[in-house]
Formats: C-alpha cells, structure tokens, sequence
C-alpha cells in the first residue's frame, strides 16, 4: 500500500499541451477512479505515473518519494490494460509466472504468489489451461492476477473492462470492489464509464481537456456537482439542462428560457442571482415527475407536454418530452403505460433545480 502525490504535472508532445499542471493526493488503499471523456488526458496521466509516459514538467511521488526519474519497472507498481497481453502459447500459470521469473525469483516463492493469486480471482481450475480456452472475463482475471502477482504497492487499471460485453462487466466489476476490499491496496482506474466509476470509487477524479474539473466522492458529484460539465457526465440519464435569463417579473425572479417559458427560480438560490443574469438550469430525469402516475413535488412548477417517447424499462420508464423547443427526459418509477403522444402535466421539483454561470460553467 502507498500515496501518490502529483505536484503540478504537465505533459507537451511538441508544443501541444495536453495535460495542464495537475495537483492531486490519492491516500494509501483508496481505490480513485480517474474519469471523463476520449482525449480528456486521463490515460496519459496513468501512463506516467506507471513511468511508460516521460513528464514534461511537475513531479510524482510514491511515499513522499519523487520518481519522475526511476524506471517503471522499479516504482513498485502494476498495471493492468485494456488488452489482455496474454501469451497464447503459455498456460495460465506459465503467464502468471513469466514476470516473476525474470525477476530471478526462487520457484517456491513464484508458485506460493501464483497460488494466492488463483484464490483469491477463484482461478485454480484453469491454471493449466490456455488463454484460447477462457473466456473474456476468465482472461481478464488471469490479467488481473499477473498484477497481484508482483505485490505491488499501488495496482494501475487502463479501462481493464471496456473489451467485456455488459453482463461480464458487471460481474468483474463487482469482483474488483471485492478484490479492493480484500487486499487493501491503493488502487488507480480509469474509464470513460460513468457508472463503472460510481459504483467503484471511494473518490472520482473528473477530467476534461487534460484539467480536473472535480474530485470527490461518488454521491458529492452527483448531489454538488461543481460545474455544468460535471453535471451532466455524472448521472444517468444526463441530467437535463435549459439556458436561460434571469428576470424581474412582479417583484420576484424567474428564469426565462430562449422560448419565453418562465420557471421561478429555487428560493435557496435567490440571493445568488441579479436581474439579466444568463445561465443554464439543470434537472435530473427523477425531478421532473408526470403528475398522473406520481405525487406532486412541495415546491414545485408544472408545465403540459406531449409525450415524444416513451422507453418502459421494467423497473422504471424514461419519457422523452419537451420544454418548449428543448427534449427533456422524465424518469417514472411506476409502471403504468405512457404512449407516445399522451398530453401530460409534469412537474419540476425546484428544491432540486441546479444553475451554473453561463460565462463560467461554474455552480451558483
């Protein structure tokens, strides 16, 4: 187990900058997602604190000690890749074993690793087999194990599930929240899955164009999320957002959309806002609820809307509809039959209304 610490770490490929002097501390045995979208910087972040990426500015430590300059093969790391790298010509146990033979280890020693490590993946029947003979989440084990093999200090995950289809990723990533709580050990992820990082982090790192955007934990994203971006990559489905300008009408703020619809702006949100003031309103599907099939929220603003479509997904039904020019999704959790084209009155909770700054994408 171990910190890592990186100081103010920027990466140029030429003049192209593309990650933009990052500071974080990820504790010792916390399991932190890095997460955001293609080309947001989050591989080339792991790649250089496992050592296969040179830094061009900054410094990472591991235990308060820099190692911009040691080798990855002596930062007492491991890291686990999207590919599986397996050798199609060894047996299971031969590719668990290969790392540690180069190391000169003793042979009691590589077997008594590559023993602990078939228990704990629950891997001992296939230790003979080759990687032709497993299947994508058998082989992603055995990659798995090559990691826990070496003992590392800090375990590295490039995207490890994104070649499993859904079932299998559901069922390697509940083993993966087993295995981190089983070993202990500081654990570094990334994805582009939102919901893979929810549901495995103690703490989410959000990234976009090489910058971190937030970090906290999975339920502080979601519930504060800081910025507009933040807001609508974590949830699912993407939280709904309308542009708006904020008015005086009677003596109270409203918030008037590009369709000269008026929502009254959240009381707990008053104070924060001036006259003329343009920004973007946000809501959850959950929030704005059809009043026929659910209770009326306590402080809350109603609008009529057709149905564009509805998608009945057994435990819940997601119905696309619009706030005037703008689609819109509602999530209901009964399950009465909505059609496409049903007229229904839907209701906004405003006590769960998030606004952002238009200049700055920033939460008010």
């Amino acid at each position: 187990m171990a910190t890592l610490e990186i100081k103010k770490v920027r990466k140029n490929y030429g003049t192209l900058e593309v990650i933009h002097g990052i500071d974080l501390f990820i504790n010792n045995g916390e399991f932190c997602v890095l997460v955001g979208p293609s080309g947001c910087g989050k591989s080339t972040l792991l790649r250089m604190i496992a050592g296969l990426e040179q830094i061009t500015k900054g410094d990472i430590l591991i235990d308060n000690q820099v190692v911009n300059n040691i080798s990855a093969a002596r930062r007492g790391l491991a890291m686990v890749f999207q590919s599986y790298a397996l050798y199609p010509h060894m047996s299971v146990r031969q590719n668990l074993a290969f790392g540690l033979e180069n190391l000169k280890m003793k042979i009691e020693e590589i077997d008594r690793r590559i023993l602990e490590a078939a228990r704990l993946l629950r891997m001992e029947e296939y230790l003979q087999r080759k990687p032709g003979q497993l299947s994508g989440g058998q082989k992603q084990r055995v990659a798995i194990g090559r990691a826990i093999v070496r003992e590392p200090s800090i375990y590295l995950f490039d995207e490890p599930l994104s070649n499993l289809d859904a079932e299998l990723r559901v069922a390697t990533r509940v083993e993966l929240k087993a295995l981190h709580a089983r070993l202990g050990n500081t654990m570094i992820y990334v994805t582009h899955d939102q919901v893979e990082a929810m549901t495995l982090a103690d703490r989410i790192v959000i990234m976009k164009d090489g910058v971190i955007e937030q970090i906290g934990t999975p339920l502080d994203l979601f519930e504060k999320p800081a910025t507009k971006f933040v807001a609508t990559f974590i949830g699912s489905p993407s939280m709904n957002m309308i542009k708006a300008t904020i008015t005086n009408q009677s003596g109270k703020l409203f918030m008037k959309t590009e369709d000269n619809i008026s929502v009254p702006v959240p009381d707990h949100k008053i104070n924060s806002l001036t006259e003329g003031q343009i920004i973007s309103f946000g809501f959850r599907a959950e929030d704005i609820v059809p009043l026929k099939f659910g209770q009326k929220p306590y402080n809350s603003w109603s609008i009529n809307s057709k149905v564009n479509l509805a998608e009945p997904l057994g435990t819940e039904t997601l119905i696309f509809t619009n706030l005037g020019n703008t689609e819109i999704v509602s999530r209901m959790f009964t399950p009465e039959l909505v059609n496409s084209n049903d007229e229904l009155e839907f209701a906004l909770n405003l006590d769960r209304t998030y606004l952002f700054d238009d200049k700055t994408d920033l939460a008010i």
